[in-house]
């Protein structure tokens, strides 16, 4: 969700005094990272899950302040629109059967929640965009109370200056004549509430977060590929993940003119392999203006000379208001800091046991990837690895995508010949139980097998009900009723019928 933030009007010598206040962080970061005073652990995971509310209809239901008040756990929060919350996971170490305990614990706590938000008239469903949001759902009303929220709506239209316009052209669906397309005007940020996500965090040694973060953006098109959930919106199928464009489109800063002169976007996959995290922090300062200048009263380097931790707090803030796909993460814990890796491009669902899975994945290939003597980003171009992305979420496993010594490849192919004994290797020298990776892996594997996503699931359920003769409103609630269903049972996606 991000700081909170009052309701407050910005003034020029607010963002004077920021931009100061995020270059005194800096160069506080940078005398911490010189010293190597983080702390360097046993690693340590942790997760986010945004979470849609629907309505018996399946319909969505504004209903987020109800439901945290009926489920009155401090781990749930709002999230920017009233159909959101959001699940925060306590993080823990990565070793032996921690992620098979993980499984259970959110399967636990999101039972609980549930019977709870359904006694206050509403369900939580685990999907990557909501296929029964209409463009009406888009209305500034149904922004969540949060004050931060209306802030970065109202700076985000003040720094572009015009309305959003979001332009998407879809995949045909199985049997249809033509693609689908969604193009509109909107004047919130709302359509960014759609892109429903789960973000895996990683904390690693400063000193390693670099061959981390290239060996994360190297896989984030297979992930993508493997984990597509997102393949309606607004009654139209578009790409099986539509949230990597809607949410590149939703809050882009910049108008017609300054896209063309090549000016970096808010959601922004990078440029470049990094040598350092430093890198990150130095470009999101370098590049991107404030959105919320919303100063403290620390002084970051004087903190520092009297042996206190400092809170960095403007470049938090700052950082919080660069949406990259893998994002760099500085953060205080019992007396000291550390450094965590957040992983953005997955989306939410199907299944709990899908989730862990994707992250079993990610993990374990990030792992072996960051130790391999040669490095894969000494091989492939930052451009590739940012198309691949793309054209992952574009078309899932009927993508192709390039890597080192393959070159095209599907991505089931590529996962199934490649990386899925470097996902195994790389939780080995984690720690991670024989059991466990054959679980959460075997069900990789029959994804792959299957060339079944939740994307594919959800496209062929519609095209199946809509051959039926049922309209595409209905088909798409229908659907949705029966994943939510499915989704509470359990069973991995790639094992749904229909």
């Amino acid at each position: 969700m991000g700081d909170d933030v009052e309701q407050r009007k910005f003034t020029r010598e607010d963002r004077h005094r920021f931009r100061q206040k995020v270059q005194d962080c800096l160069d506080a970061l940078a005398t911490m990272l010189a010293q190597e005073t983080f702390e360097v652990g046993q690693p340590q995971i942790g997760m986010e899950i945004e979470l849609n509310l629907v309505d018996d209809a399946m319909a969505p239901a504004m209903a987020n302040a109800t439901v945290l008040d009926a489920i009155a756990d401090p781990d749930y929060q709002t999230e920017l629109g009233q159909f959101n919350i959001e699940i925060n996971v306590e993080p823990r170490p990565l070793r032996g059967s921690s992620i098979e305990d993980l499984e259970r614990d959110l399967r636990t706590s999101l039972n609980a929640a549930d019977e709870r938000a359904r006694a206050s008239g509403s369900r939580l469903a685990m999907i990557g965009m909501l296929p029964t949001l209409t463009e009406k759902h888009f209305e500034h009303r149904w922004l969540s109370a949060n004050p931060r929220y209306d802030l970065l709506n109202q700076q985000i239209f003040a720094a572009r200056g015009e309305d959003i316009e979001l332009d998407i052209l879809g995949v045909r669906l199985p049997g249809a004549d033509s693609a689908e397309k969604l193009s509109t005007i909107t004047d919130t940020i709302l359509p960014e509430a759609a892109c429903t996500s789960v973000q895996l965090h990683l904390q690693v040694a400063p000193e390693d977060f670099a061959s981390h973060w290239n060996a994360a953006q190297a896989l984030a098109g297979v992930q993508v590929a493997l984990a597509a959930n997102s393949p309606f919106l607004a009654g139209r199928a578009l790409w099986h993940e539509t949230r990597i464009p809607l949410f590149e489109q939703a809050t882009d800063t910049r108008p017609k003119e300054l896209v063309n002169q090549g000016v970096r976007p808010r959601v922004w996959f990078g440029e470049r392999w990094i040598t350092s995290i430093f890198d990150l922090f130095e470009e999101n300062s370098r590049y991107f203006p404030a959105l919320l200048p919303v100063c403290s009263d620390e002084d970051p380097l004087a903190a520092l000379a009297e042996g206190f931790t400092p809170n960095l707090s403007e470049l938090r803030m700052h950082n919080g208001t660069v949406y990259r796909w893998n994002r760099p993460i500085y953060d205080r814990s019992s007396g000291g800091h550390h450094i965590r890796l957040e992983n953005r491009v997955l989306p939410a669902g199907p299944s709990i046991v899908d989730t862990l899975a994707d992250a079993a994945f990610y993990y374990g290939t990030v792992r072996s990837l960051a130790d391999a003597d040669r490095p894969l980003w000494s091989q492939m171009s930052f451009d590739a690895a940012e198309e691949n992305l793309h054209s992952a979420a574009r078309g899932g496993f009927d993508s192709r995508l390039y890597w080192p010594e393959v070159g095209s490849v599907s991505p089931q192919e590529l996962v199934l010949r490649r990386l899925l004994p470097m996902a195994d290797a790389g939780l080995a020298a984690y720690g991670v139980d024989v059991a466990v990776r054959e679980k959460y892996l075997g069900i990789i594997e029959g994804r792959c097998l299957a060339r079944r996503s939740g994307s594919v699931w959800q496209r062929e359920a519609v095209v199946a009900r809509e051959r039926a003769g049922e309209d595409r409103q209905s088909a798409l609630a229908w659907m949705l009723g029966d994943y939510v269903t499915l989704m509470n049972e359990g069973e991995p996606v790639h094992t749904w019928s229909f």
